[in-house]
């Protein structure tokens, strides 16, 4: 298989890295990744600016490319001008941070997840619910090869795929299994934090607090909290069918 990899916490994450050392037993990979950390960009595209493309050598072995762009750039310009073919399968991750609820909106990870499936191609999005870089990467990694290859293998949709996959940051002897959710009904209670800087100017820096229904258990959110691995299938439709009747007074013949 032909493989292409991204993220939205840039080039030189490591999450990044063990995900591609993990889907090299499956195929060729290539990442196309932002040069720096680009999480919360959603499905950004740059327009204004040009895009510049720079080889990155690790261990001096080529390792990929960073681009001075958002996640769906890196994607899309992947696609069209860097593989000299079409990529069988899309990766976006390993993120650390959670996915979950209403995070897919914002989220850049999930956004180059969506630009491989609007492109036909089958596309995940894999995250880890820590911060923490050092912790239980190996484990979503393998959590996310052993749910791809099935998912692929079997055969186990005849449309094209999206899916948002959420690993606990626990031990994987830890985890009691996977669940098939969907997303929870969350929301963010923002603020933004009021600052000084050194010369005296104000700045903000946001903050928030993440909430979610803790009683509605076939949610993403509910799954990780209790130890599973939470697999969702994504889709976008954004019309609102069923105001269509309700809005129909607004229409003229």
């Amino acid at each position: 298989m032909n493989i292409l990899i991204s993220n939205d916490d840039g080039i030189d994450s490591i999450g990044l890295s063990i995900l591609a050392n993990k889907f090299k037993e499956l195929g060729n990979v290539t990442i196309v990744a932002p040069t720096q950390q680009m999480s919360a960009t959603s499905h950004a595209l740059t327009t204004v600016t040009p895009l510049r493309i720079k080889e990155v050598y690790k261990d001096n072995q080529f390792f990929g490319y960073a681009v001075n762009g958002t996640p769906a750039d890196c994607v899309k310009i992947g696609i069209i001008s860097l593989m000299k073919q079409k990529p069988d399968l899309v990766l976006s991750g390993i993120n650390f941070g959670r996915n979950t609820g209403v995070n897919v909106i914002y989220s850049g990870t999930i956004a180059a997840a969506v630009e491989g499936y609007l492109l036909g191609i089958p596309s995940f999005a894999i995250s880890l619910t820590t911060h923490d870089t050092s912790h239980e990467v190996n484990t979503a990694a393998d959590y996310a090869f052993n749910i791809i290859t099935k998912v692929l293998n079997n055969k186990l949709t005849k449309d094209n795929i999206i899916l948002s996959i959420n690993i606990p940051a626990i031990p994987a002897e830890n985890i009691k299994g996977i669940k098939l959710t969907e997303l929870s009904n969350s929301y963010w209670d923002d603020k933004y934090e009021k600052y000084k800087d050194p010369f005296h100017q104000d700045y903000y820096w946001f903050d928030g607090k993440y909430i979610y229904d803790k009683n509605n258990t076939n949610t993403d959110d509910y799954a990780v909290e209790n130890g599973y691995v939470a697999i969702t299938p994504l889709q976008y439709s954004f019309t609102n069918y069923n105001q269509m009747n309700e809005l129909g007074i607004l229409e003229t013949k």
